[in-house]
């Protein structure tokens, strides 16, 4: 692998192992393309939760040859948001030896979104898209914002067979419930309690153009 694939995995890595359920689609894809062996999806599947799992296939593929990145990206065809963020990145740095440069004519955010954004209550379509984000975490975090291990029980039930619209049923319930406190502030809390990187939040905010006037 490139040493510029490797730092750019390596930076995003905690980011990564969040967002990816690596055993659905992607240690299948990577085992049939001949990056991974018998032995390695063994030591992945054998880890306890998915975020290990990820970050177990992460440790691997940097030593897996000049393939292993391009068939990731292929691998992720479930998770476009994810491929397209780390091609924009490498895309913006060419040769991957300094910053990442702002695409033309726009200028980035600080560290987070202003305070005008930060206590506002988010749509729904953000909602969803953030549901599509959290994986099997989720729990966790809509515990974090307040829901009973019961409410998430009712949406588990009324949604078998979906876990976005498990996650959508529990994350509009916590708003409904909080009102003006159900805040992307909050959220943002409840993400790091989570140990999700704060940028899981900043795209699904991006995506509606937030940070312009």
């Amino acid at each position: 692998m490139e040493p510029a694939h490797k730092e750019l995995l390596r930076r995003h890595r905690l980011e990564l192992s969040g967002q990816l359920l690596v055993s659905d689609t992607i240690v299948p894809f990577l085992y049939q393309e001949d990056i991974l062996t018998e032995a390695q999806v063994e030591e992945i599947e054998s880890q306890p939760t998915d975020r290990q799992k990820s970050l177990k296939l992460l440790q691997l593929l940097p030593g897996r040859g000049p393939r292993a990145f391009p068939a990731l990206l292929r691998a992720l065809e479930d998770y476009s948001w994810v491929r397209d963020k780390l091609l924009l990145e490498l895309q913006a740095a060419p040769g991957a030896t300094g910053e990442a440069a702002d695409p033309p004519g726009q200028s980035p955010p600080d560290v987070w979104p202003p305070d005008s954004v930060l206590q506002r209550v988010p749509s729904d379509r953000e909602l969803s898209r953030l549901a599509s984000r959290l994986g099997s975490e989720w729990e966790a975090v809509l515990l974090d914002l307040g829901l009973s291990a019961e409410a998430l029980f009712r949406c588990r039930a009324d949604h078998l067979l979906s876990t976005h619209g498990a996650t959508l049923a529990a994350l509009l319930q916590w708003r409904r419930a909080e009102g003006k406190k159900a805040s992307v502030q909050r959220l943002l809390q409840s993400l790091q309690t989570a140990d999700f990187h704060p940028s899981i939040l900043q795209d699904v905010l991006i995506q509606d153009d937030v940070y312009t006037d």
